[in-house]
C-alpha cells in the first residue's frame, strides 16, 4: 500500500470548507484550517455558488523555497474555487511589486493577495489600493495592526505568529540532552543566522528563540549575529567564517529559516562538527531537505511553517471577500515543533 504524505493528505482535504471555519471562529490553526474541511471535490459546486472572480497574487520572491510551496498551494486552492488567478514575482524589489499592484488595479481584479517585499511599505500599499476599494489579503509577512485598521473591513492578514516559532526553536534546544550547554560551563554560546532585518518574522524568531532560553533560567552568550537574508549560500559562508573565528565555542546555531540552516549544516560538516554531539542546529519552515536531515540526525530540529494551512486560510479569506461576507482582521495558523521523533510524518 502506498503511503500518502501529511502534506498530500492535507491538500486533499483542505480546499473549500475552511471558509466556513474562518467565518465561525475568526481564526485558523493548522488542524482547523487544513483538516476539518471538505474534500476538494466540493470545489466546483462551491465555485458555482459563489461566482467567478479574478484574483491577483503578489509574491515577494519566487526564489524563496517556502513561498514556492505556499504559492503553489494557494494557486491550486483558488483555481479549485473557480477563480481566475494571476501570480507575479516581486523579485525581492518593492518598486517592482508596486508596479505589479498598479497593473492589477488597472485590470480591475476582485481581490489582491499580497506577500509584501517590505512590511514597512504595507501602509503605502494600502493607500495605493484603497481608492479602488479592492480587498487585500496580506500573507506571510505581517503588517503593523495600524495598517490593517486603516482599511477596516477590506484588509486582513493570514499568517503564523513568528513569536511562537522562535519560542519553539529555543524549546528544541532546551529539550536536548545538555539543554544547549554542551561543554557544561553553565552558559549557552550561540550564533544567529538572521533573515531580512525589516521582516517581523526574522525579528521575532531572533528574539524569542533566545527568550525561551533565558526564561528557562539559562545564561546565554551571543558570539555573533549574521545578516543572511534567508539565503543558504550566504549562511554557509558566514557560518564557515564563524567556525574559523570561534571554533568549539559555538554550541548552538540558530537560523531564522531552513534555507540558512541547510547552508549552516554544510559548513558544520565541512569543519568536522557533528550535530547532536558537539553542536546543535535549528531552523524554521520544515522544508523537505531539512526534515530529512532531522530524521537523519543532522539537524537538531526545525519548526513547521504550515504552507498548506496558511494557503488554505488565505484562499478561504479571499473567498469571503468575493462573496461579500464578513472577514476577520487576523487568521492565525499554528507552528509545529519537528524533532527526530516525529519528523518522518512531516516529510513532504
Amino acid at each position: 500500500m502506498k503511503m500518502i504524505s501529511r502534506r498530500d493528505f492535507l491538500k486533499a482535504s483542505a480546499v473549500v470548507g475552511a471558509a466556513g471555519v474562518l467565518t465561525a471562529c475568526g481564526g485558523s490553526s493548522a488542524s482547523t484550517a487544513a483538516s476539518s474541511t471538505a474534500a476538494s471535490t466540493a470545489a466546483s459546486s462551491t465555485a458555482a455558488a459563489s461566482g467567478s472572480a479574478n484574483i491577483g497574487v503578489c509574491i515577494y520572491q519566487f526564489a524563496d523555497n517556502f513561498m514556492t510551496l505556499y504559492r503553489t498551494d494557494l494557486e491550486e486552492y483558488l483555481k479549485d474555487m473557480g477563480y481566475a488567478v494571476t501570480i507575479v514575482d516581486g523579485k525581492n524589489d518593492q518598486n517592482t511589486q508596486t508596479e505589479q499592484i498598479n497593473t492589477f488595479l488597472q485590470q480591475g481584479v476582485d481581490v489582491l493577495v499580497i506577500n509584501p517585499v517590505q512590511t514597512t511599505s504595507a501602509q503605502t500599499i494600502v493607500d495605493t489600493i484603497k481608492p479602488s476599494e479592492t480587498p487585500i489579503v496580506f500573507i506571510n509577512r505581517e503588517p503593523d495592526k495600524s495598517v490593517l485598521d486603516s482599511y477596516a473591513d477590506k484588509c486582513c492578514y493570514v499568517g503564523a505568529d513568528a513569536r511562537q516559532s522562535g519560542t519553539y526553536q529555543g524549546e528544541l534546544i532546551l529539550e536536548t540532552e545538555t539543554q544547549g550547554d554542551i561543554n557544561g560551563d553553565g552558559k549557552i554560546t550561540y550564533i544567529m543566522c538572521k533573515g531580512d532585518p525589516e521582516n517581523i518574522d526574522a525579528q521575532y524568531r531572533t528574539e524569542y528563540s533566545i527568550k525561551a532560553l533565558t526564561d528557562a533560567g539559562k545564561e546565554v552568550e551571543c558570539l555573533y549575529e549574521y545578516l543572511d537574508n534567508w539565503d543558504q549560500t550566504t549562511a554557509q559562508q558566514d557560518v564557515a567564517n564563524a567556525l574559523a573565528q570561534y571554533g568549539e565555542k559555538i554550541e548552538v546555531v540558530f537560523c531564522n529559516n531552513d534555507a540558512m540552516a541547510l547552508g549552516a549544516l554544510q559548513s558544520l560538516q565541512q569543519a568536522g562538527r557533528t550535530v547532536g554531539k558537539d553542536v546543535y542546529l535549528v531552523g524554521v519552515d520544515a522544508l523537505s531537505e531539512a526534515v530529512q536531515n532531522v530524521v537523519d540526525g543532522n539537524m537538531t530540529g526545525t519548526v513547521l511553517n504550515d504552507d498548506v494551512g496558511q494557503a488554505t486560510a488565505a484562499a478561504a479569506a479571499t473567498k469571503l471577500y468575493v462573496e461579500g461576507s464578513k472577514v476577520e482582521q487576523y487568521y492565525w495558523v499554528d507552528y509545529v515543533k519537528v524533532t527526530e521523533e516525529n519528523a518522518a510524518q512531516y516529510i513532504k
